[in-house]
Protein backbone atom coordinates (compact mmCIF):
# COMPACT_ATOMS: atom_id res chain seq x y z
CA UNK A 1 0.00 0.00 0.00
CA UNK A 2 2.83 2.38 0.82
CA UNK A 3 4.20 2.02 -2.71
CA UNK A 4 0.86 2.93 -4.30
CA UNK A 5 0.40 5.86 -1.92
CA UNK A 6 3.82 7.19 -2.93
CA UNK A 7 3.02 6.59 -6.60
CA UNK A 8 -0.25 8.48 -6.23
CA UNK A 9 1.56 11.36 -4.55
CA UNK A 10 4.15 11.43 -7.32
CA UNK A 11 1.54 11.52 -10.09
CA UNK A 12 -0.47 14.24 -8.34
CA UNK A 13 2.54 16.53 -8.14
CA UNK A 14 2.49 19.21 -10.85
CA UNK A 15 6.29 19.19 -10.86
CA UNK A 16 6.46 15.45 -11.52
CA UNK A 17 3.70 15.69 -14.12
CA UNK A 18 5.75 18.20 -16.09
CA UNK A 19 8.92 16.16 -15.59
CA UNK A 20 7.25 12.95 -16.78
CA UNK A 21 5.81 14.67 -19.87
CA UNK A 22 9.24 15.99 -20.82
CA UNK A 23 10.85 12.63 -20.06
CA UNK A 24 8.45 10.84 -22.41
CA UNK A 25 8.86 13.45 -25.17
CA UNK A 26 12.65 13.37 -24.96
CA UNK A 27 12.79 9.59 -24.59
CA UNK A 28 10.76 9.13 -27.77
CA UNK A 29 12.42 11.89 -29.81
CA UNK A 30 16.11 11.32 -29.06
CA UNK A 31 16.35 7.80 -30.61
CA UNK A 32 14.69 9.03 -33.82
CA UNK A 33 17.69 11.10 -34.84
CA UNK A 34 20.00 8.70 -33.00
CA UNK A 35 19.05 5.93 -35.43
CA UNK A 36 20.40 7.99 -38.33
CA UNK A 37 23.57 8.86 -36.43
CA UNK A 38 24.26 5.19 -35.69
CA UNK A 39 23.68 4.31 -39.34
CA UNK A 40 26.19 7.01 -40.38
CA UNK A 41 28.69 6.04 -37.65
CA UNK A 42 28.40 9.49 -36.05
CA UNK A 43 27.47 8.32 -32.57
CA UNK A 44 29.66 10.98 -30.94
CA UNK A 45 28.13 13.88 -32.85
CA UNK A 46 25.65 14.45 -30.03
CA UNK A 47 28.51 14.81 -27.55
CA UNK A 48 30.22 17.45 -29.66
CA UNK A 49 27.04 19.46 -30.12
CA UNK A 50 26.17 18.96 -26.45
CA UNK A 51 29.36 20.66 -25.38
CA UNK A 52 28.79 23.63 -27.65
CA UNK A 53 25.24 23.84 -26.25
CA UNK A 54 26.87 24.52 -22.89
CA UNK A 55 28.28 27.73 -24.36
CA UNK A 56 24.75 28.56 -25.49
CA UNK A 57 23.46 28.05 -21.95
CA UNK A 58 26.03 30.54 -20.66
CA UNK A 59 25.16 32.93 -23.50
CA UNK A 60 21.54 32.71 -22.38
CA UNK A 61 22.58 33.55 -18.82
CA UNK A 62 24.58 36.51 -20.12
CA UNK A 63 21.68 37.76 -22.24
CA UNK A 64 19.27 37.31 -19.35
CA UNK A 65 21.53 39.27 -17.02
CA UNK A 66 21.87 42.07 -19.57
CA UNK A 67 18.10 42.20 -20.06
CA UNK A 68 17.46 42.17 -16.31
CA UNK A 69 15.39 38.95 -16.38
CA UNK A 70 13.78 37.88 -13.12
CA UNK A 71 15.26 34.39 -13.57
CA UNK A 72 18.95 34.17 -14.43
CA UNK A 73 18.47 31.11 -16.62
CA UNK A 74 15.31 32.24 -18.39
CA UNK A 75 17.12 32.31 -21.74
CA UNK A 76 19.39 29.34 -21.11
CA UNK A 77 17.50 26.83 -23.26
CA UNK A 78 16.90 29.22 -26.19
CA UNK A 79 20.59 30.09 -26.01
CA UNK A 80 21.48 26.41 -26.11
CA UNK A 81 19.25 25.89 -29.16
CA UNK A 82 20.93 28.73 -31.07
CA UNK A 83 24.47 27.69 -30.14
CA UNK A 84 23.94 24.00 -30.82
CA UNK A 85 22.41 24.69 -34.25
CA UNK A 86 25.36 26.96 -35.07
CA UNK A 87 27.77 24.26 -33.88
CA UNK A 88 26.02 21.60 -35.97
CA UNK A 89 26.24 23.78 -39.07
CA UNK A 90 29.92 24.38 -38.38
CA UNK A 91 30.60 20.65 -38.12
CA UNK A 92 28.76 20.01 -41.39
CA UNK A 93 30.68 22.83 -43.10
CA UNK A 94 34.03 21.41 -41.94
CA UNK A 95 33.03 17.87 -42.91
CA UNK A 96 31.88 18.94 -46.35
CA UNK A 97 34.98 20.99 -47.10
CA UNK A 98 37.23 18.19 -45.85
CA UNK A 99 39.83 20.55 -44.41
CA UNK A 100 39.62 18.99 -40.98
CA UNK A 101 38.68 15.41 -40.18
CA UNK A 102 35.41 14.83 -38.38
CA UNK A 103 37.05 13.63 -35.17
CA UNK A 104 39.21 16.78 -34.96
CA UNK A 105 36.15 18.99 -35.55
CA UNK A 106 34.30 17.19 -32.75
CA UNK A 107 37.29 17.54 -30.43
CA UNK A 108 37.41 21.28 -31.07
CA UNK A 109 33.75 21.53 -30.12
CA UNK A 110 34.31 19.40 -27.01
CA UNK A 111 37.00 21.67 -25.62
CA UNK A 112 35.77 24.98 -26.99
CA UNK A 113 32.24 24.36 -25.77
CA UNK A 114 33.24 23.70 -22.19
CA UNK A 115 35.74 26.55 -22.10
CA UNK A 116 33.26 28.99 -23.64
CA UNK A 117 30.54 27.96 -21.20
CA UNK A 118 32.71 28.43 -18.13
CA UNK A 119 34.07 31.80 -19.32
CA UNK A 120 30.70 33.23 -20.32
CA UNK A 121 28.92 32.09 -17.15
CA UNK A 122 31.58 34.00 -15.20
CA UNK A 123 30.90 37.13 -17.25
CA UNK A 124 27.19 36.71 -16.50
CA UNK A 125 27.90 36.86 -12.79
CA UNK A 126 27.51 33.14 -12.15
CA UNK A 127 29.94 30.33 -11.41
CA UNK A 128 30.77 26.98 -12.95
CA UNK A 129 28.45 25.43 -10.34
CA UNK A 130 25.50 27.05 -12.14
CA UNK A 131 26.23 24.83 -15.13
CA UNK A 132 26.00 21.60 -13.12
CA UNK A 133 22.30 21.11 -13.81
CA UNK A 134 22.92 21.37 -17.53
CA UNK A 135 25.95 19.08 -17.40
CA UNK A 136 24.12 16.24 -15.62
CA UNK A 137 20.45 17.10 -16.11
CA UNK A 138 18.02 18.96 -13.89
CA UNK A 139 14.55 17.86 -14.87
CA UNK A 140 13.12 18.86 -11.49
CA UNK A 141 13.54 22.55 -12.44
CA UNK A 142 11.39 22.47 -15.58
CA UNK A 143 8.40 24.81 -15.82
CA UNK A 144 5.39 25.02 -18.12
CA UNK A 145 7.31 27.01 -20.72
CA UNK A 146 9.91 24.22 -20.90
CA UNK A 147 7.13 21.70 -21.53
CA UNK A 148 5.74 23.69 -24.46
CA UNK A 149 9.21 24.31 -25.90
CA UNK A 150 10.06 20.62 -25.64
CA UNK A 151 6.76 19.64 -27.25
CA UNK A 152 7.34 22.03 -30.14
CA UNK A 153 10.89 20.84 -30.78
CA UNK A 154 9.79 17.20 -30.48
CA UNK A 155 7.12 17.77 -33.14
CA UNK A 156 9.78 19.28 -35.41
CA UNK A 157 12.11 16.31 -34.83
CA UNK A 158 9.28 13.89 -35.66
CA UNK A 159 8.45 15.84 -38.79
CA UNK A 160 12.02 15.52 -40.04
CA UNK A 161 13.00 12.10 -38.67
CA UNK A 162 9.77 10.29 -39.54
CA UNK A 163 8.42 12.37 -42.40
CA UNK A 164 11.66 12.22 -44.39
CA UNK A 165 12.69 8.72 -43.35
CA UNK A 166 13.05 7.22 -46.88
CA UNK A 167 15.27 10.07 -48.08
CA UNK A 168 17.32 10.21 -44.88
CA UNK A 169 17.79 6.45 -44.88
CA UNK A 170 19.14 6.58 -48.44
CA UNK A 171 21.50 9.37 -47.44
CA UNK A 172 22.78 7.57 -44.35
CA UNK A 173 23.10 4.18 -46.03
CA UNK A 174 24.94 5.38 -49.15
CA UNK A 175 25.45 9.11 -49.70
CA UNK A 176 26.83 8.65 -53.21
CA UNK A 177 23.78 6.62 -54.20
CA UNK A 178 21.54 9.31 -52.73
CA UNK A 179 23.26 11.97 -54.82
CA UNK A 180 23.02 9.82 -57.95
CA UNK A 181 19.31 9.34 -57.26
CA UNK A 182 18.78 13.08 -57.36
CA UNK A 183 18.27 13.62 -53.64
CA UNK A 184 19.47 16.99 -52.27
CA UNK A 185 22.24 15.40 -50.23
CA UNK A 186 23.77 18.66 -49.02
CA UNK A 187 20.44 19.98 -47.75
CA UNK A 188 19.65 16.65 -46.10
CA UNK A 189 23.05 16.57 -44.39
CA UNK A 190 22.41 20.04 -42.98
CA UNK A 191 18.93 18.97 -41.91
CA UNK A 192 20.30 15.95 -40.02
CA UNK A 193 22.89 18.14 -38.29
CA UNK A 194 20.33 20.77 -37.27
CA UNK A 195 17.85 18.14 -36.07
CA UNK A 196 20.62 16.57 -33.99
CA UNK A 197 21.27 19.98 -32.44
CA UNK A 198 17.58 20.39 -31.56
CA UNK A 199 17.55 16.89 -30.05
CA UNK A 200 20.55 17.76 -27.90
CA UNK A 201 18.88 20.98 -26.76
CA UNK A 202 15.71 19.28 -25.53
CA UNK A 203 17.55 16.29 -24.03
CA UNK A 204 19.98 18.24 -21.87
CA UNK A 205 17.34 19.04 -19.25
CA UNK A 206 16.73 15.31 -18.79
CA UNK A 207 20.19 13.72 -18.93
CA UNK A 208 22.57 16.69 -19.24
CA UNK A 209 24.98 17.53 -22.04
CA UNK A 210 27.59 15.06 -20.78
CA UNK A 211 25.18 12.15 -21.17
CA UNK A 212 22.97 13.37 -24.00
CA UNK A 213 24.50 11.04 -26.58
CA UNK A 214 23.62 8.05 -24.43
CA UNK A 215 19.90 8.74 -24.76
CA UNK A 216 20.26 9.14 -28.51
CA UNK A 217 22.47 6.10 -29.12
CA UNK A 218 22.02 3.41 -26.44
CA UNK A 219 18.30 2.70 -27.12
CA UNK A 220 19.21 2.30 -30.80
CA UNK A 221 22.06 -0.06 -29.91
CA UNK A 222 19.67 -2.13 -27.80
CA UNK A 223 17.09 -2.27 -30.58
CA UNK A 224 19.68 -3.39 -33.10
CA UNK A 225 20.34 -6.48 -31.00
CA UNK A 226 16.84 -7.81 -31.66
CA UNK A 227 15.69 -6.22 -34.93
CA UNK A 228 16.69 -6.58 -38.56
CA UNK A 229 15.17 -3.53 -40.26
CA UNK A 230 15.76 0.20 -39.99
CA UNK A 231 12.09 1.01 -39.38
CA UNK A 232 11.67 -1.59 -36.63
CA UNK A 233 14.91 -0.49 -35.01
CA UNK A 234 13.69 3.09 -34.85
CA UNK A 235 10.29 2.15 -33.43
CA UNK A 236 11.71 -0.10 -30.75
CA UNK A 237 14.38 2.45 -29.85
CA UNK A 238 11.68 5.10 -29.37
CA UNK A 239 9.75 2.82 -27.03
CA UNK A 240 12.89 1.92 -25.09
CA UNK A 241 13.94 5.56 -24.80
CA UNK A 242 10.60 6.57 -23.33
CA UNK A 243 10.59 3.58 -20.96
CA UNK A 244 14.06 4.13 -19.48
CA UNK A 245 13.34 7.85 -19.07
CA UNK A 246 10.10 7.27 -17.18
CA UNK A 247 11.50 4.42 -15.06
CA UNK A 248 14.71 6.33 -14.30
CA UNK A 249 12.81 9.47 -13.35
CA UNK A 250 10.47 7.47 -11.11
CA UNK A 251 13.43 5.89 -9.33
CA UNK A 252 14.87 9.32 -8.58
CA UNK A 253 11.57 10.30 -6.98
CA UNK A 254 12.02 7.53 -4.41
CA UNK A 255 15.79 7.89 -4.05
CA UNK A 256 17.95 11.06 -4.19
CA UNK A 257 19.85 10.13 -7.36
CA UNK A 258 20.78 12.06 -10.49
CA UNK A 259 18.03 11.57 -13.12
CA UNK A 260 20.48 11.74 -16.02
CA UNK A 261 22.90 9.23 -14.54
CA UNK A 262 20.07 6.90 -13.48
CA UNK A 263 18.46 6.92 -16.94
CA UNK A 264 21.79 6.32 -18.65
CA UNK A 265 22.76 3.53 -16.25
CA UNK A 266 19.41 1.80 -16.82
CA UNK A 267 19.83 1.95 -20.58
CA UNK A 268 23.39 0.60 -20.46
CA UNK A 269 22.40 -2.14 -18.01
CA UNK A 270 19.58 -3.19 -20.34
CA UNK A 271 21.99 -3.30 -23.27
CA UNK A 272 24.50 -5.38 -21.29
CA UNK A 273 21.84 -7.84 -20.12
CA UNK A 274 20.39 -8.27 -23.60
CA UNK A 275 23.84 -8.65 -25.16
CA UNK A 276 24.60 -11.46 -22.71
CA UNK A 277 21.37 -13.42 -23.19
CA UNK A 278 20.92 -12.79 -26.91
CA UNK A 279 23.28 -15.58 -28.08
CA UNK A 280 21.16 -18.01 -26.07
CA UNK A 281 17.82 -16.95 -27.51
CA UNK A 282 18.35 -15.46 -30.93
CA UNK A 283 20.09 -16.52 -34.08
CA UNK A 284 22.90 -14.19 -35.10
CA UNK A 285 22.45 -12.16 -38.27
CA UNK A 286 24.92 -12.96 -41.06
CA UNK A 287 28.14 -10.99 -40.73
CA UNK A 288 28.18 -7.85 -42.81
CA UNK A 289 24.42 -7.87 -43.48
CA UNK A 290 22.95 -4.36 -43.75
CA UNK A 291 20.57 -3.05 -41.14
CA UNK A 292 17.80 -2.99 -43.69
CA UNK A 293 17.03 -3.33 -47.35
CA UNK A 294 15.69 -0.37 -49.28
CA UNK A 295 12.20 -1.93 -49.37
CA UNK A 296 12.11 -2.19 -45.56
CA UNK A 297 12.88 1.44 -44.84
Amino acid sequence: MEFFDTLSTMLSSSLMQRALIIAVLVGVAAPVIGTYLVQRRLALLGDGIGHIALTGVAMGWLAGAAAGSASADALAVPGAVIASVAGALLIEFVRERGRTSADVALALLFYGGIAGGVLLIGLAGGTAANLTGYLFGSISTVDQADVWLTAGLTALIFGVGLGLRPALFSLCYDEEFARASGLPARALNILVAVTTALTVSISMRVVGVLLVSALMIVPVAIAQLVTASFRTTMRLAMALGATVCVVGLSITYYHPLSPGATITALAIALYAALALIRPLTLRRRPAGSPLETVNER
